[in-house]
């Protein structure tokens, strides 16, 4: 399903008439039959498409809570089908009038209101989940607070990720740039200071030789980092709401950076899926949901595993106890004796997934401000392995190098 945007002409009694439509349709050639059934003629069809700032609102968590919260408000006295077309109607903003419009199209079309917030195009996978889990079991009113906290954490964990790219990029920068400097410096005082005997001439432009060779690597080596690290931003950001792509794959494959997202995953779907059952969603329709809900294939795959092993007949704590979860996280869901307990323990999962991901955020950190030392050591004791192995004196380089600064 796709929102088109039709210039149409129509026969009046007073001439050719040209007006523009928004259809929400699978197809062009869905479009051409509705227009005709309309009696009109097809000008042009293009796809639909946002300005970067009808973009930037639509992702904008603030904005999806409020559009919650007023259907939940406006539900009390209708269905939330018709509280939703009420804030359409009632919208007065050009931009956000462009954002509704699918939605509108959606409802027009007698869709449902979960089709129709799926149609936006705004919300992810796993508040999408809890809404639909929600309207299931007919308690979508009941389930919008948890689809607000779910994007309330989301964006808190968003921000940590952020601040995770943001120090690493931090660190390749001043890595690039420390040796990018350095270099010329360092190189340049070996080259202004040539020593007069003929051997030692040689042996000096051997070593100055693999020294500049040994920077240069060391200089494209960080700023081929920084690229890789860039282009996974990019294609995080270009694949948002698919599930699984090459960038995706690749950084999984980092095994602490790994691990931290895998972690996060969990912590997000636990939670969603107990929130679901505290809106009362049935638990086959809660694995369901959690497993189309994640975006990380291993935690989707628990998910579906333990929906498999539920309908043959195992017991819910047998079924939720598999792999990749820890050992004492097994044993809490293990444990299972009633049915009231799951939710809690699965916000006890939640929560042990949440800490162990804050661990491996920190030892991220610090991990790459010690790799960010050792690199810089490591390029600075070459300059100085080289003065010893001409025979310089620490001093002396220090000394002109202070000289050529001023």
């Amino acid at each position: 399903m796709q929102q088109w945007i039709a210039e149409i002409a129509y026969d009046t009694t007073s001439g050719p008439k040209k007006a523009t439509e928004s259809f929400y349709l699978p197809t062009v050639d869905d479009v051409r039959a509705v227009v005709t059934q309309k009696g009109g003629y097809v000008l042009s069809i293009r796809a639909h498409e946002r300005s970067p700032l009808e973009r930037l609102l639509a992702r904008s968590t603030w904005w999806q809570v409020q559009l919650l919260r007023g259907i939940q408000f406006r539900a009390t006295a209708s269905s939330p089908g018709v509280a939703l077309w009420k804030i359409i109607q009632a919208e007065t903003n050009p931009r956000r009038q462009n954002i509704l419009a699918p939605a509108r199209e959606a409802l027009a079309r007698g869709l449902g209101v979960i089709d129709a917030l799926r149609a936006l195009n705004i919300f992810d996978h796993g508040t999408l989940a809890i809404l639909a889990g929600s309207e299931r079991a007919n308690r979508l009113v009941e389930g919008i607070p948890h689809a607000i906290h779910s994007i309330t954490q989301k964006r808190k964990n968003a921000r940590a990720i952020m601040g995770t790219m943001g120090w690493l990029a931090f660190d390749v920068f001043s890595i690039v740039t420390s040796l990018w400097s350095g270099k010329g410096m360092v190189l340049k005082w070996f080259r202004d200071n040539p020593p007069t005997d003929p051997v030692e001439l040689a042996k000096f432009e051997l070593v100055v030789g693999r020294l500049g060779l040994f920077w240069d690597v060391l200089i494209y080596s960080s700023v081929a980092m920084g690229l890789f690290m860039g282009w996974c931003v990019f294609s995080y950001w270009i694949n948002r709401g698919k599930k699984d792509w090459l960038t995706a794959r690749i950084v999984r494959k980092i095994p602490l950076v790994g691990g931290y997202l895998r972690d996060l995953a969990f912590a997000d779907s636990m939670s969603a899926a107990s929130r679901m059952l505290r809106g009362l969603v049935p638990i086959n329709e809660t694995l369901e949901q959690s497993a189309e809900a994640s975006s990380a294939p291993d935690v989707a795959h628990y998910w579906t595993e333990s929906l498999i092993d539920l309908g043959r007949g195992v017991s819910l704590g047998a079924a939720l106890d598999r792999a990749p979860l820890t050992r004492s996280e097994r044993l809490e869901l293990a444990s299972l004796s009633d049915l009231g307990q799951v939710a809690t323990v699965m916000e006890s999962v939640s929560e042990m997934r949440a800490q162990a991901a804050k661990t491996k955020h920190s030892l991220i950190v610090w991990l790459a401000f010690a790799l960010t030392g050792v690199f810089l050591a490591v390029a600075f004791g070459s300059a100085i392995y080289a003065l010893t192995v001409m025979n310089v004196s620490m001093d002396s380089m220090m000394g002109g190098l202070m000289e050529g600064a001023m």
